[in-house]
């Protein structure tokens, strides 16, 4: 069932600050906590932001206790989102289409409501902040797992002229691009799918977009040859990985791209879903342009 994200009506919630977390395994390293009180600072929104730690085997359990708190929400990572999409009992239009859910709130009249944040995050990181529309650009997606399939949807709404996944896997390749064919056909995108060794049949790629776990597992590039020419000069390359971790992705790129061209990491992308969040839980939009500024200062300083 589809949901408006904004239109959830809020049930009586108990004294305190409102309670909300990041879920996942492992959950350690999230910044999401702080970009969260960030937000809350700066919009005058009395809550706290937690990390909660799931077994592997035992996700339901861990969300229905921290429901049971009073918890109103919780933002969820890597391995359960599909896990919480199983458990939405209503699910936003976005969530629906990428099978995959990132965001619960439980407040709600009709059970849990279901949302994914993350492709409009990265939309809004590329197009805002990068201030690269997407519009009429070529676009090359790389990986076809549950991060490629989160912001896909999101992606084709930018109205690019054409957009290529690659995978390892030709035929997970295929199926996602199966999966979002008649959204592709309503935004007159060209979707096309195959394998790693054919990432640009017909020239090179205006934007880049890793989507696969090479940069988190340290398994270098994630396209076997180096040398192919992937990404047109001046072309933007995105790791959704950020940090360290999307160096050698950004590097690579950087090359590609040569004079004018332009590399992210996935920090814009993850301060931008977690404004997505913040809406949907808060009714409010907070500025993610300054909390993004300032948690890169801080990185650096590290």
């Amino acid at each position: 069932m589809s949901a408006d994200p904004t239109s959830a009506s809020a049930t009586a919630a108990p004294p305190g600050p409102d309670r909300y977390a990041v879920a996942g395994n492992p959950v350690a390293h999230s910044r999401s906590p702080e970009i969260h009180a960030a937000f809350a600072a700066q919009t005058g929104q009395s809550l706290v932001y937690e990390r909660l730690l799931c077994p592997l085997d035992g996700f339901e359990a861990a969300i229905r206790d921290f429901v049971a708190s009073g918890a109103r929400g919780c933002n969820v990572t890597v391995p359960f989102k599909f896990d919480a999409f199983r458990l939405a009992a209503r699910r936003t239009s976005r969530a629906e289409l990428a099978g995959a859910v990132n965001t619960l709130r439980f407040d709600t009249e009709g059970g849990w409501l279901g949302d994914n944040t993350d492709g409009a995050g990265l939309v809004a990181d590329i197009e805002r902040n990068a201030a690269r529309p997407l519009r009429g650009q070529r676009v090359l997606l790389i990986g076809a797992g549950g991060a490629s399939a989160g912001v896909l949807g999101s992606l084709i709404g930018g109205r690019p002229a054409e957009i290529r996944i690659v995978n390892r896997s030709a035929d997970k390749a295929v199926a996602l691009a199966a999966s979002h064919r008649a959204w592709a056909d309503d935004h007159g995108v060209r979707l096309s799918a195959g394998g790693l060794d054919a990432p640009a049949p017909d020239g090179r790629h205006d934007v880049m977009i890793n989507g696969t776990s090479a940069s988190l597992s340290g398994a270098g590039l994630p396209l076997p040859d180096p040398d192919a020419p992937v990404l047109a000069v001046g072309g933007l390359a995105v790791d959704m990985m950020y940090g360290a971790a999307a160096a050698p992705f950004l590097d690579w790129a950087a090359g590609q791209a040569g004079a004018g061209g332009a590399t992210r990491d996935g920090l814009g992308m993850l301060v931008e879903q977690a404004a997505e969040a913040f809406l949907l839980w808060r009714g409010v939009r907070p500025d993610s342009a300054a909390v993004l500024a300032d948690l890169r200062r801080r990185l650096a300083a590290h």
